[in-house]
């Protein structure tokens, strides 16, 4: 058996890459280059021999923080741009290549020019705001003040003589400064204050003013009409347009004080209509210039935006690779004497050639003297796990390196994943109606392939799209699964044939009457059509998908345990399949293998045995005759045998290991410490590998406390992780239950009425339950259960997971997140 499994042909997934551990030997003319090609071709994982050092104690920090910079700069282009609300479109004619350093000065011109250009256009939205505001207080405030005519006051004297006669109206001191400039103190009568006010602020600023004055003063509030952009956000704000009346120099002063608290801007407003229009005018004659001027600032700003978003994908990926192939630099130990840089990772065997190739390339394009060393090294430490996917696999390659990644050669689960992950998902889904819509969504994602993985996508969507072939293949084992239980959106259909049942009577599917009789030859595919709506429907329905998740359930063990005969055979540990391998198939199959052979005996036979019955008393009576429970001559002497067996399988599984391990150690190094006397202490201690090391490296009492509990685990698992089978089962029937429930009480209760709006409620209320209910929440819960069968029933009976992935320095696999 063992040399027929030795003559197959290696599967390229059963087993990772073989990897060899090099050593690189780099002249620093050629060490940039060279490394770059390397990114390129994305097969060397490099080890990072600088772990004692900071980042700012590496030898190419400066560059790495050059890079840094340039990305911090690229970003602010791109939140500009995004900001602009413009499109990045690069640029279709192919420009000549640019050197890292003149990028470098470009970035920099363009940041400057682009901070002063947004300084600028601050500096005058911040104008145009103000004259804004002063125009909407202006319009409003005119009929708040139309009582007051013929009372005039300081601020009209203000504004005569300090800002109305002066054309310089922008150099002049600000509004607000204006207002509070301080007044003759015998002043009397009714005053006011004129102002706008963020509208969120209004009911708090009012109610704190009329605390302050104690109610001594009159506010008034209009809408200002318009809304107003922040210059910060960029935000449009809606503002409230107030004039406080007062009286007094006491409530004056605490009034600024609230207004310069909640950020309102005061603005001073004659009494006289004639000069508020001559104010008027002369405001909204500037507000144009500078809405002109603010025009043509922002046409000139997105004129750069727009030759900078041409380029901005190029240089985006060019700072990305050049700080990569620093970081991988900074990696490496620099020999100052021999000008040289030494590196050392792994790589596969497979990729020796391209790697030499690409070195040599780097060579000759750096006009080097000197070649680049490529040496092969032993490793002490474990090479990591490296599997060739592709776009198919790699789903699969996913889930199970999502339990664990596997050790170096280890036998992989994802072989076999391709087909059971799927098949038991459609056992639990079975509906190929519901599958019919999981097919069609699967294959949408298909067909859009190259759109959707070029497309920045959400992380469910990212999930989805990722598991694209995943969800294909489980949608056609469901059409497959539903065809064998002949259920569309829960309905039987007579695909291939007539029904081999017929009723008794016209009564049939009353559970009072004896139920079905058959006929004719047994339905030729799936479950006969005549069991749904019959009082037997159930009882058959529990049975069968019971027995079957059963059968299921100990193939998919059995192929666990098979696959750890060929993980021990493929590392040469005999022990494993002598003491582990032989023990857990007796084991497991002198119980629940027995129980899978009356399964399949019974349905052969259509025998009424009780299959709880024999199996319990197995346990508890196995020489007791069985009476109308035995299906076969010769069950109770089988019984009797297989219990034998299972009772001797635990003590052969828990004893030889430890003690043929503890004996294969001491006949390993009994001959040498004799030689361990006559050595001197001092050669002992520099042998790393010495006989005294090893010999108490090995702890008998740790090893087989170790095999005990591995053995006990198994034993109780067998038991456990059978029962956790019956999900099939349970989840098989929980859908075609819920199905059955949508279709009969909403979508045919519906279909009962003659009004269209009720059954229009009824198909709106079916194909809702149907989409979120059946074909999300049913197929994420069949997702889930599917992936904890195979992690926990199956891969637990071999894969270890221990390992790590085979992470190799690639352009490829840079993403905008590493900047």
């Amino acid at each position: 058996m063992a040399e027929f499994f030795d003559k197959l042909p290696p599967m390229d997934l059963m087993r990772s890459e073989k990897m060899t551990f090099v050593q690189l030997i780099i002249p620093v003319e050629s060490a940039h280059r060279a490394v770059s090609y390397l990114g390129e071709l994305g097969l060397v994982q490099f080890k990072d021999l600088n772990d004692d050092k900071s980042p700012f104690q590496r030898t190419f920090v400066n560059q790495v923080k050059r890079c840094g910079e340039m990305s911090r700069k690229l970003r602010f282009f791109k939140e500009q741009i995004n900001r602009a609300g413009l499109v990045s479109v690069p640029l279709p004619t192919m420009r000549p290549e640019i050197e890292l350093e003149d990028l470098e000065i470009q970035l920099a011109e363009h940041e400057h020019e682009l901070t002063e250009n947004n300084s600028n256009s601050e500096k005058l939205q911040q104008s145009y705001n103000e004259l804004l505001e002063f125009k909407l207080v202006l319009q409003k405030a005119g009929g708040f003040l139309s009582s007051s005519k013929g009372h005039p006051v300081a601020e009209e004297r203000e504004l005569d003589e300090n800002i109305f006669s002066n054309h310089n109206y922008i150099e002049t001191a600000s509004m607000l400064e204006q207002e509070m400039r301080p007044e003759s103190s015998n002043q009397s009568g009714l005053r006011f204050i004129s102002g706008i006010i963020c509208k969120s602020k209004a009911l708090r600023f009012e109610r704190m003013l009329f605390r302050s004055t104690r109610g001594n003063m009159l506010f008034n509030q209009a809408p200002a009409g318009e809304t107003i952009m922040d210059p910060v956000t960029s935000e449009m704000v809606e503002k409230i347009v107030f004039v406080v009346f007062f009286s007094g120099e006491q409530a004056r002063s605490k009034i600024i004080k609230i207004c310069e608290a909640f950020g309102a801007n005061c603005y001073p407003v004659p009494e006289d209509t004639t000069k508020q229009r001559q104010i008027s005018g002369e405001v909204i004659s500037r507000l144009s210039e500078l809405e002109a001027t603010l025009d043509a600032g922002i046409r000139h700003r997105n004129k750069a935006l727009a030759s900078i978003g041409s380029q901005l994908a190029k240089w985006s990926d060019l700072v990305r690779r050049e700080k990569a192939v620093y970081d991988t630099l900074n990696m490496l130990n620099f020999d100052v004497t021999k000008k040289c840089l030494v590196g050392e990772g792994w790589c596969p065997i497979h990729a020796k050639v391209k790697i030499q190739e690409a070195l040599q390339r780097a060579t000759f394009d750096s006009n080097s003297q000197v070649g680049i060393i490529y040496h092969v090294m032993d490793a002490v430490e474990q090479p990591p796990t490296y599997f060739r996917t592709n776009k198919f696999t790699n789903a699969f390659q996913e889930i199970v390196d999502a339990y664990g990644v596997a050790n170096y050669q280890e036998a992989n689960p994802a072989v076999y994943t391709v087909i059971t992950f799927p098949f038991l998902f459609a056992v639990m889904f079975g509906d190929w109606g519901h599958g019919l819509c999981l097919l069609v969504g699967a294959l949408v994602l298909i067909a859009s392939e190259r759109k959707l993985s070029s497309q920045k996508l959400g992380s469910f969507m990212e999930m989805l799209f990722g598991g694209r072939y995943v969800l294909l293949l489980m949608s056609l084992f469901s059409i497959y699964c539903g065809l064998i239980y002949n259920e569309f959106f829960s309905v039987p259909f007579h695909i291939f044939g007539g029904s081999a049942y017929r009723c008794r009577d016209d009564t049939c599917s009353n559970a009072r009457t004896d139920g079905l009789m058959k006929f004719t030859e047994p339905y030729p595919f799936g479950v006969d059509p005549s069991w749904r709506g019959s009082r037997t429907e159930l009882p058959f329905l529990n049975s069968l998908k019971m027995k079957m998740s059963v059968l299921l359930g100990i193939v998919h063990m059995n192929l666990g345990i098979m696959m750890s005969y060929f993980n021990a055979r493929f590392f040469g540990s005999q022990l494993d399949v002598r003491y582990q391998f032989v023990p857990q198939m007796i084991f497991l199959n002198s119980l629940f293998g027995y129980l899978s052979l009356l399964i399949i005996i019974k349905w052969c036979t259509g025998s009424q045995a009780d299959l709880y019955h024999v199996m319990i008393y197995m346990f508890l009576s196995p020489t007791d005759d069985l009476g109308e429970n035995q299906l076969f001559w010769g069950q109770r002497p089988l019984q009797i045998v297989l219990l034998l067996m299972a009772l001797v399988a635990v003590p052969w599984m828990l004893f030889p290991k430890p003690f043929i391990l503890k004996r294969l150690h001491h006949e390993r190094f009994q001959g040498r410490t004799y030689g361990v006397l006559v050595s001197q202490e001092t050669d002992l201690d520099a042998e790393p590998d010495s006989a005294r090391l090893r010999h108490e490296e090995f702890n008998f009492s740790e090893v087989f406390v170790h095999q005990m509990i591995h053995s006990i685990e198994f034993v109780l698992g067998a038991v456990s992780n059978t029962a956790s089978y019956l999900r099939l089962w349970a989840l098989s029937l929980a859908h075609s239950e819920l199905s059955t429930v949508f279709y009969e009480k909403v979508l045919l209760l519906a279909w009962g009425y003659n009004s269209i709006i009720i059954r229009l409620i009824g198909l709106a209320v079916f194909a809702f339950a149907t989409t979120f209910i059946l074909l999300m929440m049913e197929t994420l819960s069949a997702f889930l259960h599917a992936l904890r069968l195979h992690w926990v029933e199956y891969m637990n009976k071999f894969y270890h997971g221990e390992g790590y992935k085979f992470r190799p320095f690639s352009f490829a696999a840079l993403t905008d997140d590493e900047d």
